[in-house]
C-alpha cells in the first residue's frame, strides 16, 4: 500500500474518539462521539456495552467519510482499565459492564488481599479480578463464556472473533485481572479463588496482530478485507505513548486533577508501600516498563480554592524566580497515595497569606516539590531519574509552573507531541506485524 493509514480508537469515560495517522505520524482524520453517562447507584457503576459498539461504528463512519478507507492498514483499540463485562459464546453481553470505578467488590477485594502477592495490580475493589469474583459469587457467570475488558470486546467485535473459544487481551488490560506480565502467565494463586479459568482471555503484547477485520465490518466501512486488528492497551498507557516518550529515562507528568508521574524503565519496580506500580510498555519494539505513581495533590486542590477564571487572572502575576518560602503540601482532603502512601496524611496549607497570588504560587511550589520527590523516590527504588519530562493536562500550559518545576527537577521539560489516547493507540496499530521480543 502506497500511503498506509493507521487508526486508533479510544473508549473513554464519556465518549469514543478515533484518530487516523499516516506513516509519518501526521493526523489525517479525527472523529468523536459522546457516550451517555454511566449509571451509578451507590458503589455500583455500570454501562451498557452495546453503547460502545454503536459509538465505535459511528466514529468509523465519520472517519472513513473523510479519509480514503482503502488505505487503512491496521486498527487498534484502547479502553478504560479494569472495566469488565461477561459475554456468551457469540459475544453477546450478558448484562451491563462493571465500569473501572465500580467499587462494589469490597468483600472480594479482601479475599484477594489474603491470597495474592501485595504487588499485583489486581488488588482493591476496583480491580477487574475483584469484579469477576463478585460476578461469580452472585451467579452471573453461570452461562458466561468470556470475561472481557472493554478493549478486548471491541477488538473481538471488529475482528469477527465471536464465536470463539477465547478472547484476546493485552498485557496492560490484563494486569488488573491478575496476569503476571513478568512470567507471562496467569499465576497459580488465582486457582484458590474458585474462578473458572475458562473465562479468562488469552493475553498477548500490545501491538500484536490478532487477526483481520471481519467481512461485515470491512464491507460496512469500505475497508480492505486484510485490515489488521492489533492488540490494544489501556487509555492511560495510550496517552503516554501519544506524548512521544519512548526511550528509557523519558518521563511524563500528567498535571490534571491529580498529579501522575511515570518514567520508562528497563526493569519493573514494585513498591506498594509507597504507592509505586509498574506497567508493561512496548517501546521501539522492545519490552519496557512504565514505573510511577499517582498523588492526590494536583489541580483539584487549586480548584477547591479558586475558580478557573481566578486562576487564569493570577497566573501572569506569578513570580517563579522569587520563591514564597511557604512549605505547603497541597491536598484536597486527608489522604495521600504517592510518593507518601498515608491514608491519614493531612493537607498542609497554613499559614495563608493575605495575597491570593502568593497563596496560589505557594500551592504550585508545593505540588512541584511533590513531583520532584516522586521522581527521586522512583530513582531510589531502581527506576532511572528522568532525562526529560513531558507534561500533559491543564497545568501543561502554565509556564510559570513549568519554570518552578524545572528549577526543582534538574531535567529537560518538553511539550508533549500529542495527548490524545487515540493517537497513542494509532501508533500502536502502526507496529502491526513487527516482531516484538518478549
Amino acid at each position: 500500500m502506497k500511503h498506509p493509514i493507521y487508526i486508533g480508537i479510544d473508549l473513554g469515560t464519556s465518549g469514543c474518539r478515533a484518530i487516523a495517522i499516516s506513516e509519518q505520524h501526521n493526523i489525517v482524520g479525527e472523529a468523536s462521539v459522546t457516550l451517555p453517562a454511566s449509571l451509578r447507584t451507590g458503589t455500583h457503576v455500570e454501562q451498557d456495552p452495546t453503547l460502545w459498539w454503536t459509538a465505535v461504528c459511528d466514529c468509523l463512519g465519520q472517519l472513513t467519510a473523510i479519509i480514503n478507507p482503502q488505505q487503512v492498514t491496521a486498527i487498534a483499540v484502547d479502553g478504560t482499565s479494569a472495566t469488565l463485562l461477561l459475554t456468551d459464546k457469540q459475544g453477546t453481553p450478558l448484562g451491563p459492564a462493571l465500569m473501572y470505578n465500580d467499587a462494589r467488590a469490597t468483600v472480594q477485594a479482601a479475599t484477594i488481599a489474603r491470597t495474592a502477592p501485595s504487588h499485583t495490580a489486581a488488588q482493591g475493589p476496583g480491580s477487574a479480578l475483584a469484579k469477576l469474583l463478585w460476578l461469580t459469587e452472585n451467579g452471573a457467570t453461570a452461562t458466561a463464556q468470556h470475561a472481557c475488558h472493554q478493549a478486548d470486546w471491541i477488538t473481538a467485535m471488529l475482528s469477527g472473533r465471536f464465536p470463539a473459544q477465547t478472547v484476546i487481551s493485552d498485557y496492560n488490560n490484563a494486569l488488573k485481572l491478575g496476569f503476571d506480565v513478568q512470567q507471562k502467565t496467569w499465576p497459580q494463586w488465582l486457582s484458590t479463588l474458585k474462578l473458572s479459568m475458562d473465562l479468562f482471555p488469552e493475553v498477548v503484547a500490545p501491538g500484536t496482530i490478532i487477526g483481520t477485520i471481519s467481512k461485515e465490518t470491512a464491507n460496512r466501512f469500505m475497508l480492505p478485507q486484510n485490515t489488521r486488528i492489533v492488540a490494544g492497551t489501556t487509555d492511560s498507557t495510550a496517552s503516554f505513548l501519544a506524548t512521544g516518550a519512548n526511550t528509557v529515562g523519558e518521563a511524563v507528568t500528567a498535571l490534571g486533577s491529580t498529579l501522575v508521574v511515570k518514567v520508562i524503565s528497563e526493569h519493573p519496580v514494585f513498591a506498594p508501600q509507597y504507592g509505586v506500580y509498574s506497567q508493561p510498555l512496548i517501546s521501539n519494539g522492545q519490552m519496557r516498563w512504565l514505573v510511577g505513581g499517582a498523588s492526590n495533590s494536583g489541580g483539584g486542590v487549586l480548584k477547591h480554592y479558586f475558580s478557573l477564571e481566578q486562576l487564569a487572572e493570577m497566573t501572569p502575576l506569578l513570580q517563579p524566580d522569587t520563591p514564597t518560602g511557604l512549605d505547603y503540601y497541597p491536598l484536597p482532603a486527608p489522604g495521600e497515595r504517592f510518593p507518601v502512601n498515608d491514608p491519614q496524611r493531612t493537607p498542609r496549607l497554613e499559614p495563608r497569606p493575605a495575597d491570593d497570588v502568593v497563596f496560589f504560587q505557594g500551592m504550585l511550589e508545593g505540588i512541584a516539590r511533590i513531583e520532584a520527590k516522586a521522581y527521586r523516590l522512583l530513582a531510589k527504588l531502581g527506576a532511572p531519574y528522568p532525562l526529560s519530562v513531558r507534561t500533559t493536562g491543564g497545568g501543561a500550559q502554565n509556564m510559570a509552573w513549568i519554570n518552578m518545576r524545572k528549577n526543582l527537577l534538574n531535567a529537560d521539560i518538553q511539550a508533549a507531541q500529542h495527548t490524545e489516547a487515540a493517537f497513542g493507540t494509532a501508533l500502536l496499530a502502526k507496529t502491526n506485524g513487527k516482531k516484538i521480543p518478549l
